[in-house]
């Protein structure tokens, strides 16, 4: 008599996860540490590296997500980066006696109004901007790259009229100044919250998008949008929601990109901007994950080759994304259909 068994779960074939992009991370900084010489000087230039890549994480995982969900090439993407730093800026400056203050406690309950100020302003801005401006231009990346940099030029004009078209400086919180002293290593006190901030953000993200039936939607979008929609839901809805949430991110990392530079100036979102792209190309259009170890990779390189030799330091995070795409012309974790 045939055997009647049904296969149990185990007979299921899963796919094992690609670890060879995140082991660059480690790779990369080990293989700093003969180059720079000093344990020291190498343990300041990481967690500067690793603070510059959370940073630059957060700024680029709202538009790698636009992307990947809505297919827009958003390059109007830096003028929510530079009005969350003048945001932030503002609510800073009508906090003088928390920021002044030695307590640290005292300290955050200034920055963490400045930064959700930031989220908010930054995700109307975004919810106008895809009402006005991308919405028309949906499937058309042309258009939308001239529509959206138009856009942005519009934006840091606003700014202007409204800040000032010079820079201006931000100093840092009073218990925020200064760094922290390991040994013979000395550690930025504000780069090590950012760190932080970075960390919970991709906690966040990571726990949306794979635990909550909202993650589960966008990233069945991403990978086949037709297929979502075959089965009744409305990914449009999701679109407005996925741009507004990836413009806050960007309000969200102009603010903290605004203190660790310690200055504002409404021209930061268009420089910003190019290492945003290299990021998400780097990373794999679309990728969350892929975007995050790229930040880092990009955070590392930037400090390390800006340590060794300066003069090349510019040209460091194209040659990086040169030997990416050599090695994975899709970028180090490629997202379906892209």
């Amino acid at each position: 008599m045939p055997s009647t068994a049904t296969p149990t779960a185990s007979a299921i074939p899963k796919a094992s996860f690609d670890w060879l992009p995140m082991a660059l991370v480690a790779v990369l900084a080990l293989a700093g540490l003969p180059l720079i010489g000093s344990p020291s000087t190498w343990l300041t230039l990481t967690v500067a590296g690793l603070a510059m890549g959370m940073i630059v994480f957060i700024i680029a995982s709202g538009l790698t997500l636009v992307f990947g969900l809505m297919d827009v090439l958003n390059f109007g993407h830096g003028v929510f980066i530079a009005m969350g730093a003048f945001v932030a800026m503002s609510v800073l400056g009508f906090m003088p006696n928390w920021t002044a203050s030695s307590s640290l406690w005292m300290n955050l309950g200034a920055i963490v109004p400045a930064m959700l100020a930031a989220m908010l302003v930054a995700g109307v801005v975004g919810l106008a901007f895809e009402r006005l401006l991308v919405r028309p231009v949906y499937g058309q990346h042309l258009k939308q790259i001239l529509i959206t940099m138009g856009g942005m030029i519009v934006g840091e004009e606003i700014i202007k009229v409204i800040w000032g078209p010079g820079p201006q400086a931000l100093p840092l919180p009073e218990a925020l100044k200064g760094a922290l002293v390991f040994g013979d290593a000395a550690v930025e006190k504000f780069r090590l919250l950012a760190v932080v901030i970075g960390a919970l953000v991709l906690a966040a993200m990571l726990f949306t998008l794979n635990r909550t039936k909202i993650g589960l939607l966008i990233r069945a979008g991403v990978q086949d949008r037709e297929m979502v929609e075959s089965l009744g839901y409305r990914i449009r809805r999701l679109f407005i929601g996925v741009f507004v949430a990836g413009s806050a991110l960007a309000g969200l990392g102009g603010s903290l990109w605004a203190m660790y530079q310690q200055g504002v100036s409404p021209q930061m979102g268009a420089s910003v901007n190019v290492l945003i792209f290299i990021v998400i190309i780097i990373g794999g259009l679309g990728s969350t994950l892929g975007c995050f170890v790229g930040a880092l990779l990009i955070g590392l390189l930037a400090n390390y080759v800006g340590f060794l030799a300066p003069k090349v330091a510019m040209f460091s995070n194209i040659g990086l994304m040169v030997l990416v795409l050599l090695w994975r012309p899709q970028g180090l974790y490629p997202v379906a259909n892209r």
